[in-house]
């Protein structure tokens, strides 16, 4: 494995078709802002950083969601870790630098890894900017344009453990949209701009600083294609501010920080051997929940015993011929089961009652306050009934998770979840969980309203082996409780044989081509 070369050494590693320069890394002797580079480099220090903005999937409520944030990746010892493995990513505009960041994202094969882009801290602009800004005379390259007080601040919050709401940066309109997201924390979290190693306080929060190198030209034809093609600009309006602003801020501000970086990786997202490093060394310095994918399956995990009665039903709800009206009858089936074998993990006391010949029965009865049921929309959702037909008066919380089809992480959209909710044990519902990134998300939800770990449920019809590990991993207190447990996950996250988009299928839906087992209506993944 190649890992990287503290302060002022540097090596030069060339392969056939890649060349990797390692450097030392830290500000230098700043004010706050890095309009210059300075070749003495201090030591850098370990945070966190949070999920490139996207618009948000589902347009909700004007419910306030209010979370307290609480990181929940714990190491080999079962132990929480302490923060998350920070990567920064800098080089010019369309360099390829998201383009990376996905490619490692890809490569780490960790169940979440959130991506944060410096695009969505622009400042609010005036009216007048505004006006400049639509005419092509508004410097976007220039450090003034980032509003870095709040990115800063937004950065030690998370690194505190806390959930932040990231602004929505809408580049046809110059502003800022009404809704902001809020994001969660990660095992790794990679953060790309421009002026990602511009800025003091930011270049300490990074672990990781990579600089992507790509030719001039090709960065300007990306320009071109893309502003024309996303945001609605025209030709002689893109050209003039690439030379006008692009062009000038890259040699002045982007880069000269290139020797700031740990690693500078040519030609970008097509430089795998340069990736495959990077990736071993995250590997090498983050503790990941993938290290434990080859392990025996965790003893909090519960299967249903595959009787030839539930062997059956899963071949006719696997089975791509099966008509909606079986494949519902039979899901409903295996739902009543999943949730009588669930209850079980519930406490009980001895309890005495007088049957009507006047003896005496030693029975059992619930030892605790409540019980309340939280579906993942919507798939989770199917799975209420059977809860209810076992659970007399059981109170009904709901989450909506989706997958963020551009970065592939998931997003907390909705919730509803019932009064004093941590009071209580709680089964947590979802039908199919392949990485399990949602139902992680929504055990850490439960989390934040003060529900206990060990009083945490979580049920799903089918699993799969990684999304089984990741979960016991962030959460060894929590109990799962499946009907099967599938091995593989393939590369677009469905489960392997698995039962297909359980959602489309329940409600007769279609799915697009490119479905996931936990996409569209099984936001959880």
């Amino acid at each position: 494995s190649v890992g990287l070369v503290n302060r002022k050494v540097k090596i030069l590693t060339c392969f056939s078709s890649v060349s990797l320069f390692f450097s030392g890394g830290g500000e230098g002797s700043l004010d706050r802002l890095l309009t210059s580079v300075s070749s003495g480099l201090s030591p850098r220090k370990r945070t966190t950083s949070q999920c490139k903005s996207e618009p948000p999937l589902l347009r909700t409520s004007k419910r306030t969601i209010y979370t307290a944030g609480r990181p929940p990746w714990y190491n080999e010892h079962g132990t929480q870790s302490k923060e998350a493995f920070v990567i920064g990513l800098c080089g010019g505009s369309a360099s390829g630098k998201t383009t990376v960041a996905r490619k490692i994202i890809e490569a780490l094969d960790v169940p979440w890894v959130v991506l944060l882009s410096m695009d969505s801290f622009y400042k609010v602009l005036t009216p007048e900017q505004q006006v400049t800004a639509a005419s092509n005379d508004y410097n976007f390259d220039h450090p003034d344009a980032f509003d870095f007080g709040l990115l800063a601040h937004t950065l030690r919050k998370l690194k505190l453990g806390k959930s932040v709401k990231i602004p929505v940066y809408d580049f046809t309109t110059h502003g800022r949209q009404k809704d902001w997201k809020t994001v969660y924390g990660a095992s790794v979290i990679i953060f790309e701009g421009i002026m990602a190693f511009a800025d003091k306080e930011l270049l300490q929060l990074l672990d990781m600083k990579i600089f992507v190198e790509t030719d001039s030209d090709i960065r300007l034809v990306r320009r071109l294609q893309r502003d024309i093609t996303e945001r609605g600009r025209d030709i002689d309006g893109v050209i003039k501010q690439y030379n006008k602003f692009v062009k000038p801020a890259f040699e002045q501000y982007i880069e000269p920080t290139m020797r700031l970086a740990d690693i500078v990786v040519p030609r970008g997202g097509g430089n795998m051997v340069a990736i495959d490093l990077i990736v071993q060394h995250v590997h090498s310095q983050a503790a990941l929940a993938s290290a434990h994918q080859a392990q025996p399956l965790p003893q909090t995990l519960s299967v249903l015993e595959s009787t030839p009665q539930v062997r059956g039903m899963h071949t006719i709800i696997r089975n791509k011929e099966t008509s909606r009206d079986e494949f519902i009858f039979y899901s409903k089936r295996l739902m009543r089961l999943l949730i009588e074998r669930a209850l079980s993990f519930l406490p009980s006391e001895s309890h005495i009652v007088q049957t009507p010949q006047g003896e005496d029965y030693e029975g059992r009865t619930f030892h605790g306050k409540r019980i309340t049921g939280v579906s993942i929309l919507r798939a989770g959702e199917t799975m209420e009934p059977a809860l209810r037909a076992v659970c007399k008066d059981v109170r009904i919380g709901k989450i909506l998770i989706q997958t963020n089809q551009d970065t592939g992480e998931p997003e907390l959209h909705y919730l509803r979840l019932p009064k004093d909710i941590g009071e209580d044990h709680v089964i947590l519902m979802d039908c199919t969980v392949s990485t399990g990134a949602a139902a992680m998300m929504a055990v850490r939800v439960l989390l934040d309203h003060d529900v206990q770990e060990d009083k945490i449920l979580l049920v799903s019809l089918l699993m799969a082996e990684m999304g089984v590990h990741s979960v016991a991993y962030a959460f060894p207190q929590v109990q799962i409780i499946t009907t099967a447990v599938d091995k593989k996950v393939n590369d677009l996250f469905h489960i392997i044989p698995g039962i297909g988009n359980f959602g489309d299928r329940y409600f007769g839906t279609d799915a697009p081509p490119e479905w996931s087992d936990e996409e569209m209506d099984e936001p959880s993944y």
